[in-house]
């Protein structure tokens, strides 16, 4: 039990450590930056003008590409890493003031994964390795699907990820998210917009990640991996529906809304255990 208490108080203190808080508000600076490139390929889409891919490896390729992007690049993806590790630590000892204190440890391992895979494609960039999120997604769903069970376990992650989706939006329309903001560091027009980018770019990001979780249990039903590609062709879904270019532009504007919002995450994000 020493042991165990004592490892617990280490780790604890390396989640609150200043050089990793350091790293991971650098972290959300990057985070933001991927969110607006995606909002520019998804508005560059809508006008009929594609730009590339519209996932996060395209949002990535279109910051490399920017003055002194590979720079910019390594920064995030340290940013990141950084991230990725905070969750993990959280998951493992952390959340000890919060009432479902197991709900927010199991929330802060899929932060971990996500920020990790994030990470990874954007090494795998900087170190000039081609990368498809799209196509990973596209060849790790044909893989499963190959399996015995495989369409149900596929199916049980698009369920999964559409149910994300909608606890995402339900996130934001809450503002659940100021509980984790230092809100009295802000003045009044700060805390206002933290408030209002925050609603606005989690509910995009909510209906982006349903359309994701609807198309893979699609791909599931039919069999067929192509439609499973992740925010490509969640985006590309979207604007096929009547109104899609309005719609489009509006979740275009919600990502952007949730990249400066990761901003001031930057700077007033709770760092506790």
């Amino acid at each position: 039990m020493t042991v165990a208490n004592s490892a617990r108080r280490g780790a604890q203190r390396v989640a609150t450590s200043r050089p990793l808080e350091i790293a991971f508000r650098i972290g959300f600076v990057g985070y933001g930056l991927l969110h607006l490139a995606v909002a520019w390929l998804a508005v560059q889409l809508a006008l009929g003008r594609p730009a590339g891919e519209n996932s996060q490896s395209g949002a990535f390729q279109t910051l490399v590409r920017q003055p002194f992007g590979r720079f910019l690049l390594i920064l995030v993806t340290v940013g990141l890493a950084a991230m990725a590790i905070w969750q993990l630590l959280l998951a493992a000892v952390g959340h000890v003031a919060e009432r479902h204190r197991n709900l927010e440890r199991l929330a802060s391992l899929g932060r971990t994964i996500i920020y990790a895979a994030l990470a990874w494609t954007s090494y795998k960039i900087v170190v000039g390795a081609p990368t498809s999120s799209a196509q990973q997604q596209q060849r790790a769903t044909a893989g499963v699907l190959a399996h015995p069970f495989g369409q149900f376990l596929v199916a049980v992650a698009g369920l999964a990820i559409l149910a994300l989706g909608v606890g995402l939006a339900i996130y934001g329309a809450k503002r659940m998210f100021e509980r984790r903001l230092m809100t009295y560091r802000m003045n009044e027009a700060t805390r206002q917009s933290a408030r209002r980018l925050g609603q606005f770019g989690y509910i995009a990001k909510g209906v982006a990640f349903a359309i994701v979780g609807l198309l893979l249990a699609d791909a599931a039903l039919s069999n067929n991996p192509a439609k499973s590609r992740g925010l490509d062709t969640a985006l590309r879904t979207l604007i096929a529906q009547p109104f899609g270019q309005w719609l489009l532009i509006l979740v275009a504007v919600g990502f952007a809304a949730f990249g400066i919002y990761c901003f001031l995450q930057s700077r007033y994000r709770k760092v506790t255990t």
